[in-house]
């Protein structure tokens, strides 16, 4: 068994409109039977955000990777790892992305609040997952033989459109991180702009038609990387688009 994913982001209409780039940014990488992915949402106030975006997720990506490399991959435990360390190991990736991001803004003289972004990342294995989430956006997995789960309620602040960011002076307070064991056979992750059509805001719960033809898709695809057609054209089309003015990012895991 192995994993397979596929990681697109596609720009909302309202950037179209302002000619602005896509602000989001996904990738994951896999690595025997650990698979590590991020998305990251740039603050649509942040005049470089697309920039801090996809740096964060670069960064996040590389120091899990160093840390990885005998921790995870080549000792791969069944069982999860302990909130405690789950937590270390987070916080540690958090800062190394604002210290990427403080060396961004410092190399091109502008101000780190431009890089501003939300970050989502997370470590899972056959056996469990691990994750961590700052600002909104949302990951979801679907454990073998049980509903679809919402790791984290998205951090919405007190005003619309109001949230955490990796540039917060708080950002590591308000970090949330949780682990789950069992056996996961979907995971997704994305930013804020599908979740009125993901997530049921009544009670954040997973709107499980949303979910169900996504796995459907990894299930029946041998290479979804390659015959990514489905997927952009969902995040492109006129339907989707009429709900959310958005970008979208999704990026979907499934071990098959």
């Amino acid at each position: 068994m192995v994993w397979k994913s596929i990681t697109r982001s596609s720009i909302g209409t309202t950037h179209k409109q302002q000619q602005k780039p896509c602000q989001d940014y996904g990738c994951c990488t896999i690595c025997h039977s650990v698979i590590l992915g991020a998305v990251a949402d740039g603050a649509g106030s942040a005049k470089f955000s697309d920039i801090g975006a996809k740096l964060a997720v670069e960064t996040a990506l590389d120091e899990l990777l160093q840390l990885g490399e005998y921790t995870l991959y080549l000792h791969c435990p069944p069982k999860p790892l302990p909130d405690e360390q789950a937590r270390i190991i987070f916080a540690n990736t958090l800062k190394e992305v604002v210290a990427a991001l403080e060396k961004e803004a410092a190399s091109s003289s502008y101000s780190i609040d431009d890089l501003a972004c939300t970050l989502l990342v997370f470590i899972a294995t056959p056996n469990w997952i691990s994750a961590m989430q700052v600002g909104d956006g949302f990951i979801v997995i679907h454990p073998q033989e049980e509903e679809y789960q919402l790791l984290f309620s998205p951090d919405k602040g007190e005003f619309i459109n109001e949230t955490t960011f990796v540039t917060s002076a708080n950002a590591l307070n308000d970090m949330q991180v949780c682990v789950k064991s069992g056996k996961q056979s979907f995971i997704c992750a994305s930013t804020d702009g599908l979740e009125r059509v993901a997530i049921q805001m009544n009670n954040w719960t997973p709107f499980s038609p949303f979910f169900k033809p996504l796995e459907e898709y990894l299930w029946e695809t041998s290479n979804p990387e390659q015959n990514d057609e489905y997927i952009r054209n969902f995040l492109e089309s006129d339907r989707l688009n009429a709900q959310t003015n958005d970008d979208k990012t999704l990026l979907l895991c499934l071990y098959d």
